[in-house]
């Protein structure tokens, strides 16, 4: 491998939201292109009109910014092999559909799509796998301009050479023989001129002088086409590797239906980048190790070599875990930034600043903060029956003595001096009046992130 001439890509259709399989084959290809000192590009496919939306194609740019998956060349960087919207490469296609059309290698389709359908159905009622019949491969000129002159616009297809053993090598599954004789002719234009996938993507990875392409295993089946069409254009062909499908709790391929998370979601929630691709770097793909890694550390430790064929299962609890290393990792100034959004915009820096250091401990995604806001801030407590009791149990007197202990700069050793208490029956009784509970952060950074007059207000209220 000339590592100078590693190209990668990531080619999305946007007409939804980012999900975690289409994250990883992001992730995956950056990381073999950064391992080789290579070149990643961003190529959005957005040829489906009625779907594609400029929301989800800012939405794209916005979700792989903030995960650190920078391209090299696409969309808002620019580069020479522009332009990296599908939907503007008309001019670049259409001589080509032209080139093959003349030489007989693809021919004019004016099959309806319930001709298609009821064809498909028939072969499938007598057992054999569906591919196009070849109804219109064998219409003469005549034929052809009657169809014409009808009115009807006819697709494109490409006419696949008979008696073919297709070889070629998958950067996962390896060596593979397909026999063209079962592939059938597929489109290549739409009736509406639009270029099909099978054309598209495989003159796009050409053309942008693609050497490596790693995606879903759902384009497996593809590969055959596509390499068969640039070998009738001249054009090179990259190496195509397909990844195992993520799967769900349910073993189906990851999506909402079984719960699964956009990344907008996640991020939401307060999940970190990081985190979630260090989750991602170990689905489908072995590591020993078991450490948060930055970007360039997954690339030095990425192989194409170690990517697996079995179906590699998202797990929540996991990405919990890795989320958990990546905040106990936070600098103070970090974690500050990390959950800005989520704490009162009103209070005084120093209080945001003490309330981050006493929570950072008890939370995993940042949305989670927002249960303990009330504690520090001010609020109606959660309070759980066995801290009332706690409490309850505990007497006037110690909340007495404890509240008028309290200070601008109140210690826990000062108000367990006030109370003559010691372990659980001071720390219980205290914790559940100022919480609710009797688990949760440490008492003292929670203490310091408290306004002393909530801290006396919360002791007092129980001098009854």
């Amino acid at each position: 491998m000339n590592a100078a001439a590693v190209v990668t890509r990531f080619a999305p259709s946007p007409t939804g939201e980012l999900h975690l399989g289409n994250v990883r084959t992001a992730l995956f290809n950056l990381l073999l292109a950064r391992r080789a000192g290579g070149r990643f590009v961003l190529r959005v496919e957005d040829t489906d009109a009625a779907r594609t939306t400029e929301t989800h194609v800012r939405a794209l740019a916005e979700d792989l910014r903030w995960l650190g998956l920078d391209w090299d060349e696409g969309p808002g960087v620019g580069g020479p092999h522009g332009s990296y919207r599908q939907s503007q490469r008309q001019e670049i296609y259409s001589p080509l559909l032209t080139r093959l059309e003349a030489g007989d290698q693809a021919y004019p389709c004016f099959c309806s799509s319930a001709e298609l359908d009821l064809s498909r159905r028939a072969q499938l009622a007598a057992g054999r796998p569906p591919r196009y019949a070849g109804t219109c491969a064998r219409l003469d000129a005549t034929a052809r301009a009657e169809r014409l002159a009808s009115g009807t616009r006819p697709a494109l297809r490409f006419r696949i050479p008979a008696d073919r053993q297709l070889q070629f090598d998958d950067l996962v599954h390896g060596p593979q023989l397909v026999d063209t004789a079962l592939i059938g002719d597929f489109l290549i234009r739409r009736d509406d001129g639009t270029p099909a996938f099978f054309f598209a993507n495989a003159v796009d990875d050409s053309l942008m002088q693609v050497t490596q392409v790693l995606r879903g295993e759902d384009h497996l089946a593809n590969t055959p086409r596509q390499l068969l069409v640039l070998e009738a254009l001249g054009l090179r062909a990259p190496r195509y590797g397909h990844l195992p499908l993520l799967t769900g709790a349910d073993g189906t391929p990851l999506s909402k239906r079984n719960g699964a998370q956009s990344v907008r979601e996640l991020r939401e929630a307060g999940y970190g980048a990081l985190a979630i691709c260090n989750q991602l770097f170990r689905l489908g793909h072995s590591c020993a190790d078991n450490a948060n890694l930055n970007l360039a550390d997954m690339a030095s430790r990425f192989e194409p070599g170690r990517l697996q064929r079995a179906s590699a299962h998202f797990d929540p609890v996991q990405l919990r875990h890795w989320q958990g290393l990546w905040v106990r990792s936070l600098k103070p100034a970090a974690a500050q930034a990390w959950l800005a959004a989520f704490l009162p915009a009103t209070a005084a820096p120093a209080q945001r600043a003490a309330a981050v250091t006493a929570l950072l401990p008890n939370i995993v995604a940042a949305g989670e903060i927002v249960d303990w806001l009330p504690v520090v801030f001010g609020g109606e407590l959660r309070w759980e029956s066995d801290a009332r009791a706690a409490a309850e149990s505990a007497g006037a007197e110690f909340f007495r003595a404890t509240a008028a202990a309290v200070t601008d700069n109140t210690e826990l050793a000062a108000l367990r001096a006030a109370s003559g208490r010691q372990g659980a029956a001071f720390f219980a009784p205290l914790r559940a009046a100022l919480t609710g509970r009797l688990h949760g952060p440490e008492l003292a950074p929670l203490l310091r992130a408290m306004a002393p007059a909530l801290v006396r207000e919360r002791l007092a209220a129980w001098v009854r």
